[in-house]
């Protein structure tokens, strides 16, 4: 099994930073990406960031150039550093691995529990 535990959220003002932690352990064969995903009250669940073992990043256009995703291999973390926070990024957010159990394994997806991100004055 693959446990995702995500740490980091909270309450910030606007303008503020989060850095989002997310640790995954258990055992996985080989890793495609390591993510976060955020979901509002009443929206659908959406790509926020994203990284490839091949250290692509992939980011939502509304938090290019605030949001910077990366990961640590050595320790199974991806972190979420989120500047300049605003309002709408309020949300649930979640943290995603997708990868092989078994090299003979079609690829899964896991999700942590999510961590909530609000953003007010």
């Amino acid at each position: 099994q693959v446990q995702l535990v995500e740490s980091g959220g909270g309450l910030v003002q606007p303008g503020g930073s989060l850095r989002l932690s997310c640790v995954a352990s258990g055992s996985i064969f080989r890793t495609i990406a390591m993510g976060w995903y955020r979901q509002a009250p009443g929206k659908l669940r959406e790509l926020v960031a994203t990284v490839t073992a091949g250290h692509n990043t992939n980011y939502l256009d509304s938090v290019k150039g605030r949001f910077t995703i990366s990961k640590n291999n050595a320790m199974n973390t991806v972190y979420l550093q989120m500047n300049n926070l605003k309002p709408e990024d309020t949300a649930v957010y979640f943290c995603n691995v997708r990868g092989y159990i078994t090299p003979q394994s079609s690829f899964d997806d896991f999700w942590g529990l999510g961590t909530q991100v609000t953003v007010s004055s």
